[in-house]
């Protein structure tokens, strides 16, 4: 087994380091467009940060790893809002990280609750009605998702508002970044079919199962490039772009299983573990925390500790133990 881990690691490093180059490429991309965080550089963002999930959970799907896809889509959104909830309890600067600036990115928020609540949904009626392949979960889904996008663009040009516009820059440049965003692409489809397969055979090998190593590993490892964006995004003082991002990229994994529906004879949410269903509803219940915590806008803390983070932390280590206790 130590070959795996060593080869689980190996891959996961190469897919993190293609997914920081993509995110970053991307975001420059659409800052040198003129167009800032607009319709572009949201759809670009989300989709460059989301690739990890999407060349694995198609991967595994192919392979009959089902759990796998369904827990990674799932497990990052939780891992998501443990980082910027840990981050926010480490943070030394004055303010909250849920903050009354931050109260504009409460529609990114809306939508990922309403997207994953579908999810539950169609994870909790198990039907097996296809159309074109999709199930009715995942159509609702895309659905949703295209209904609110012009929604959250609108937020993000509300919140675009509050930062400096960039300067700008000659089109000859857009080269290095469309470069490096292609390069980082092609690694990380090459990479995610092996971690795919690496992941299952470690999920079967330590016996922790599809589900809870899906929902723990290696969504920690494809929600990295979002960690490190989040990362950055507070190291410059942004920290309401922080929370926004990872809102963002909540709402953008749910149409993984769409997609990965194309890759299996039925809806993967049909054919999902129940368990799943815990890990959906505390998606929906910790980002309704933090969504309470962008809209409450009074600024303290007890100690050294920010209320509304240590609650979310709680709820997700919560969370995941119930999903291990039932794996």
């Amino acid at each position: 087994m130590t070959g795996l881990v060593i080869e689980f690691v190996v891959l996961a490093a190469v897919v993190i380091a293609a997914g920081v180059v993509l995110a970053r490429c991307c975001d420059r991309i659409a800052e040198l467009s003129g167009l800032g965080r607009s319709l572009v550089g949201l759809v670009l963002l989300a989709s460059a940060t989301s690739l990890p999930e999407f060349t694995v959970g198609w991967n595994a799907v192919r392979i009959g790893a089902i759990d796998l896809t369904v827990g990674d889509v799932l497990g990052s959104s939780l891992i998501n809002l443990l980082i910027l909830s840990v981050l926010d309890l480490v943070s030394r600067q004055r303010g909250q990280m849920l903050s009354k600036m931050a109260a504009a990115h409460a529609l990114s928020a809306t939508t990922a609750i309403l997207l994953t609540t579908i999810v539950l949904i169609s994870l909790l009626l198990e039907t097996k009605l296809t159309l074109w392949r999709f199930g009715p979960g995942t159509l609702g889904v895309l659905a949703a998702y295209v209904l609110t996008l012009r929604l959250v663009y609108f937020d993000q040009q509300f919140a675009m508002q509050q930062e400096p516009k960039p300067e700008e820059a000659e089109t000859g440049k857009w080269g290095k970044y469309l470069l490096g965003f292609v390069g980082g692409a092609g690694v990380i489809l090459f990479a995610g079919p092996r971690l795919a397969h690496t992941a299952d055979q470690l999920a079967v090998a330590t016996g922790l199962g599809r589900t809870f190593f899906g929902t723990v590993f290696v969504a920690g490892i494809t929600s990295l490039p979002e960690v490190v964006t989040t990362i950055e995004a507070l190291r410059l003082g942004a920290r309401d772009m922080a929370v926004g991002n990872v809102f963002g990229s909540n709402a953008f994994n749910m149409i993984v299983p769409a997609v990965a529906d194309l890759a299996s004879p039925e809806s993967i949410l049909s054919l999902a573990a129940p368990t799943h269903a815990i890990t959906a509803a505390a998606v929906i219940l910790v980002t309704a925390v933090a969504t309470l915590g962008l809209l409450y806008r009074a600024e303290k803390r007890f100690w050294f500790i920010e209320p509304d983070a240590a609650l979310v932390t709680l709820l997700i280590v919560g969370a995941l133990v119930l999903v291990y206790a039932r794996r």
